[in-house]
């Protein structure tokens, strides 16, 4: 078990260890209980900023699908996007003031940042793989500052999406059309050289 302590110089002087499991907690079990139960990962204030400007703009959405894998914060079917937003200390937005690597147990938070953005990298190729695309907004970008620019810069990005989708939904119905009349052609040359055969 890793040994930590909240001021090392004084542990060190005093020959203290304080470990994980008997580190003593400020807190009562049912306030801790309450504290852990306030983070949430889905519905959060920026997401939900985020949902309303959409909204607001005429896009419709699903939340949270399930069906997808990383369950995206905001599904956009008509656009074949998603989106995520993402906690800038959480997933290690890079030179970001909001992201700042704590001075203590500093190996266990890069590590975990580190899992959560491999995580993300998969569940992208994952989405991309299945014909979505894939919108980043970090919370940082929803600050009042800049809020409006990136709301321009989502809508942008999800009717180009929008576009692309289409122009693909296209060729492939124009592909399908085109392979079902050259099977019509060859099954009605087929009975006409069946139809010439018998009157031999």
């Amino acid at each position: 078990m890793p040994t930590i302590c909240q001021n090392e110089r004084f542990c060190a002087l005093r020959g203290i260890v304080v470990s994980l499991q008997n580190m003593p907690d400020n807190h009562t079990p049912a306030q801790r209980h309450n504290n852990m139960a306030a983070i949430h990962s889905a519905s959060t204030t920026p997401e939900r900023r985020l949902r309303h400007a959409l909204w607001s703009q005429g896009f419709r959405y699903r939340v949270n699908d399930k069906r997808l894998p990383g369950k995206p914060d905001i599904v956009l079917p008509k656009y074949r996007t998603v989106i995520f937003v993402h906690g800038c200390f959480w997933h290690g937005h890079k030179d970001c003031k909001h992201y700042t690597v704590p001075k203590t147990n500093t190996e266990f938070w890069m590590a975990k940042v580190a899992r959560n953005q491999e995580r993300d990298q998969e569940v992208w190729r994952k989405l991309e793989a299945k014909g979505w695309s894939v919108i980043i907004v970090w919370e940082c970008q929803l600050k009042k500052a800049y809020f409006d620019e990136t709301v321009a810069r989502v809508t942008s990005e999800i009717f180009r999406n929008g576009e692309i989708y289409r122009t693909v939904q296209e060729e492939r119905k124009k592909a399908r059309e085109e392979y079902l009349r050259e099977r019509m052609e060859r099954k009605e040359r087929e009975q006409s050289l069946l139809k010439e055969v018998k009157s031999l």
